[in-house]
Formats: structure tokens, C-alpha cells, sequence
């Protein structure tokens, strides 16, 4: 038997955004954001489901609170909605968002929890992007205004901050290939986008040290892992493609302030050009204090010429899958990580979400037996333990998501929670997963 230990110090959290859980849609002065337009767009989400309603944390937070104190966790990862703040992205503040967020603030601060707040988690106003979004500079002056605001109200409470959430998706998901708000499919401007959110990024690290508040500041992009298929050249570089447009293609200029040459010649051949501005690579790549990451899943990849954007396809080999079709390859967290620190250096590193969407139910016994995520997180947690042994600085990690969500285009059909929530009546149940996370938590670790 192996016992599977983590450092006393090590940061125990899990996380949730903004739009999939609070609900209250128009409520106290929150202004519309594109997925309050894309979800009521035909088509677009899963049984034309919306965020209205969601978990409504809006009016449940208190309850939800006492779930995170009940499991154990030290910190808590949520977003703030810019839309409660500033309704129209530029202009009046709310101060009834600001005090919801201050009650949520001080309430996780009384329970013991330490707030860890994402500035952006997708829920751009609409009346931003309706003068052109991410594609349009004015939008990151407008992202400044906003950051500064929430910097000056809850700067001496919250000391973790977290300027972008996956500014993948953001971009390339988004625009380029349409499954997420605002559903556009346009490359040169999914390139715009990714550019202007990196340096409204950089901005905000500026904005946030020049303040001289008592926290640390980071950015979280989604990392995955491709294998290639054979030892193959063409394989070899398919891969690499496949893997660089989520991983370096975000990484290096936020970590070395420049972009991967290989990577713009590749999109150069194909008629993309990064809309960069003198100054713009400089302010990417300020020094932050940590880097979050998003991971779920990798694979293998392979030469296909004239398959999607990179001469590529992805290959089965086997996997297990999760509900939502994504495999299971929890040695792709241990490669990614290890390869990051390597190429990055000793920058502290947070797994600022992980988890598995499962098709779960509340039994008749009143449980939620999720057998399968509960797999799925100890085998991340041992690849977690491998990394700390490895010499990676991992400093936390966050399980994704504490409550079943608005699973964004797959509306509420994909439950990723480590509570179960009935979305008629709106009670949470917690599953075997939290009840297993809540373990590990107390005891320091768990024996495989």
C-alpha cells in the first residue's frame, strides 16, 4: 500500500464562475452579458437553457458557504460578474453588486476560507460587445476601469487574484470556433481577441502592483496534452502544433513576453497576423506571482494533411471518457505541469481547476454515488503528489466545480459538481466525490 501525502501548507480549494451559478439575472442592477444573449440565441445551448435561474448563489450563498466550510477547503475560487459591477462595461458603478460580492467576500473570510476572485470569467457586458467585443482596444481600457473598482473595494480582503479565466476560450472557442459567446468563427479575429485579452492582462498586473495591495496576482489558462500517435516526424510536429495552440501560445507571452515563432509562421502561412502594438509584448509579460491552470484531459494526435487548423487529428487509443466525451489521461496533468516547469522555470504553479462531468443522480438512499469522478480525482490527486515529489512547486489545487452548473453550451444536460444540485427545487446534495475530497483534505492524503 502507498500512501499518497500533501504538504500541510498546500492549498485545498475548489471553484466555480460567476454566470453558471449565481443566477439573479437582472436583479439589483446587473446589466445583460453576452451569454445572457448568446444562451437566448435558438440553437446555441442545450434545450435552449439560460443562466438566469442557474444555482442562485445570488440568493444561496450563505448556504453554499457553509458546504465549503463543511469539506474542509482553505481557499475558494469564484468570479466576479462585470456585469453586476459596471452594467454597461464603462460608466456608473453599481454598488449593489459590490455589496453582494462584499457579503460573499466577508462571509467566506468568517467561515476561514480565503476568496481567490477571477476578474474574468466570460461574462463580458453586451453592451461592450456590441461596440465589438475583445476585437475592439477600447474594450481593455474598459477592462482597467472595471479591475480598479473591484481592486480599490475588495483589494485589502481578497489576496489572490486572478485576471483571466482561459483565454483560450475566450478567443479561439468563442470565435473561431462558435460554441461559445459570442459565437463567431472568424480566425483573424479569434487572434485579435486572444492578443487584446493578454495585454488587458498585463495592464491589470500593472494596474494591480501600482495600487500596493497585499496579494498576489496570476492569470489561469487551460492546458492540455497531445501525444503524438508514432515517433513519426510528422506526428511528432502535429502534436506539437496541437498541443502549443492552447499551451505556448498563451504561456509564452505571459511568461517571456513574446509569442512562439513557429507558431505565428504557421499562422502567417495561413494569412493570420497578431495585431501587435508597440509596447504590447513588454506589458504581457509582466512578472506575476503564480500561474493557475486548467486541466481535463489530453491525447494522442497524428499528421492528417488538410485536417483543421494544424494538419492534424486526434486519435483514440483507448481511453476512458467522462460523460462529456473527454478522455481520461490523468499522466497528461503530470507531463503538462512537468513541461511547463521546465520551460518556464519555478514559477508557483495552482491547478486552478480539474474535474470530470458525470451522469449522476440522487439514489434512493439519498446519495449521489459518483464513483467515476471519485476515480478520476484520486488518480489526479496521485499525479498531483508526483509533481510536488518532482520538485514542481504546485502549490494548490481547486476541484472543479463545487455545485452542478450552467454547463455553458451544454446548458444544465453536463454535471461537473462535487454537489449535486436539483435544478427544480435548487437543495444540494453532496456526492461521494465531496465526501472523498473532504477525507483527503483532513487527513493530509489518502492510500492507493
Amino acid at each position: 500500500m502507498t500512501r499518497i501525502s500533501f504538504p500541510k501548507d498546500f492549498v485545498w480549494g475548489t471553484a466555480t464562475a460567476s454566470y453558471q451559478i449565481e443566477g439573479a439575472y437582472d436583479e439589483d442592477g446587473r446589466g445583460l452579458s453576452i451569454w445572457d444573449t448568446f444562451a437566448r440565441t435558438p440553437g446555441k445551448v442545450v434545450n435552449g437553457d439560460t443562466g438566469d435561474v442557474a444555482c442562485d448563489s445570488y440568493h444561496r450563498y450563505e448556504e453554499d458557504i457553509a458546504l465549503l466550510k463543511q469539506l474542509g477547503v482553505s481557499s475558494y475560487r469564484f468570479s466576479i460578474a462585470w456585469p453586476r459591477i459596471i452594467p454597461q462595461g464603462t460608466g456608473e458603478v453599481n454598488e449593489k453588486g459590490l455589496d453582494y460580492y462584499r457579503r460573499v467576500i466577508d462571509g467566506l473570510i468568517a467561515a476561514g476560507i480565503e476568496p481567490a476572485v477571477t476578474l474574468y470569467h466570460w461574462d463580458l457586458p453586451q453592451a461592450l460587445q456590441d461596440k465589438g467585443g475583445w476585437d475592439n482596444r477600447e474594450t481593455i481600457d474598459a477592462f482597467l476601469a472595471y479591475a480598479e473598482v473591484v481592486f480599490k473595494a475588495f483589494g485589502d480582503k481578497v489576496k489572490s487574484w486572478i485576471t483571466f479565466n482561459e483565454t483560450w476560450c475566450v478567443s479561439f472557442l468563442s470565435n473561431f470556433i462558435g460554441v461559445h459567446a459570442p459565437g463567431h468563427t472568424d480566425l483573424q479575429l479569434a487572434t485579435n481577441v486572444a492578443h487584446h485579452c493578454l495585454v488587458a492582462h498585463g495592464r491589470t498586473v500593472q494596474l494591480y502592483r501600482s495600487l500596493n495591495l497585499p496579494g498576489q496576482i496570476g492569470t489561469t489558462h487551460n492546458l492540455s496534452w497531445s501525444e503524438p500517435y508514432t515517433t513519426r516526424p510528422e506526428d511528432v510536429e502535429a502534436a506539437r502544433r496541437s498541443r502549443a495552440w492552447g499551451n505556448e501560445w498563451f504561456l509564452e507571452p505571459t511568461l517571456k513576453g513574446s509569442y512562439p515563432s513557429f507558431m505565428v509562421d504557421w499562422f502567417r502561412g495561413k494569412g493570420i497576423e497578431v495585431p501587435i502594438l508597440e509596447g504590447d509584448m513588454e506589458t504581457i509579460g509582466q512578472p506575476i506571482d503564480f500561474i493557475g491552470v486548467n486541466f481535463y484531459t489530453g491525447g494522442c494526435t497524428r499528421y492528417k494533411k488538410d485536417s483543421g487548423l494544424f494538419d492534424s487529428e486526434d486519435v483514440q487509443v483507448g481511453f476512458d471518457q467522462t460523460f462529456i466525451g473527454w478522455n481520461v489521461y490523468p499522466e497528461a496533468l503530470y507531463k503538462v505541469l512537468s513541461w511547463l516547469h521546465e520551460e518556464y522555470g519555478d514559477i508557483p504553479i495552482y491547478i486552478t481547476e480539474n474535474g470530470a462531468c458525470t451522469d449522476d443522480h440522487v439514489a434512493e438512499d439519498g446519495g449521489v454515488h459518483d464513483a467515476q469522478r471519485v476515480d478520476y480525482y484520486r488518480k489526479h490527486f496521485i499525479q498531483c503528489q508526483r509533481l510536488i515529489d518532482s520538485g514542481v512547486p504546485l502549490k494548490g489545487y481547486y476541484a472543479w466545480s463545487l455545485l452542478d452548473n450552467f454547463e455553458w453550451a451544454e446548458g444544465y444536460a453536463k454535471r461537473f459538481g462535487i454537489v449535486h444540485t436539483d435544478y427544480e427545487t435548487l437543495e444540494r446534495t453532496p456526492k461521494d466525490s465531496y465526501y472523498f475530497i473532504q477525507k483527503v483534505i483532513s487527513e493530509g492524503g489518502f492510500d492507493v
